[in-house]
């Protein structure tokens, strides 16, 4: 991959929904040539797929909340039971099994501190095998990257 392949990476993140000719301009490319590049990018999977970003705020989904959980039993069967349950909560944007003091990272999406305690009571509270839960409240997202070009 190349710097021309970058740059068209950063275009597409930028607008996925560029045209062809729009992109090729931004990139210095002909049309042709940047199509190509671009299928290429595709075949090769470096794009895997095109998405749509919703804007949560005006959803209504104003609190993030980020949760460090930590389970009694770190058994397979016991993540296994852990992550089929987690899955289930639509709230839940983001969740990873990690190494340190805590074993799973998780973030939420919740309209309001209310609607958290909700769900903390009738669904976070009844994940299975769980020793402790620590919640932490985003004051303000300082970056976010869907996915750097490094």
């Amino acid at each position: 991959m190349d710097n021309i392949d970058k740059k068209i990476l950063v275009e597409l993140q930028k607008d996925s929904r560029i045209t062809n000719v729009n992109l090729a301009q931004k990139v210095c490319l002909s049309p042709s040539a940047c199509l190509r590049r671009v299928q290429s990018l595709e075949q090769r999977k470096i794009i895997s797929k095109y998405t749509t970003i919703l804007n949560q705020q005006e959803l209504g989904h104003k609190t993030q909340i980020i949760l460090q959980i930590t389970l009694a039993d770190q058994g397979s069967k016991n993540l296994e039971k852990f992550e089929k349950s987690i899955i289930e909560i639509p709230q839940v944007i983001s969740c990873i099994l990690i190494g340190g003091s805590y074993d799973y990272l998780v973030k939420l999406l919740v309209r309001d501190i209310e609607d958290y305690e909700e769900l903390h009571r009738t669904k976070l509270s009844q994940l299975p095998n769980i020793s402790s839960l620590q919640s932490n409240f985003t004051l303000r997202q300082v970056v976010k990257r869907i996915n750097p070009i490094l």
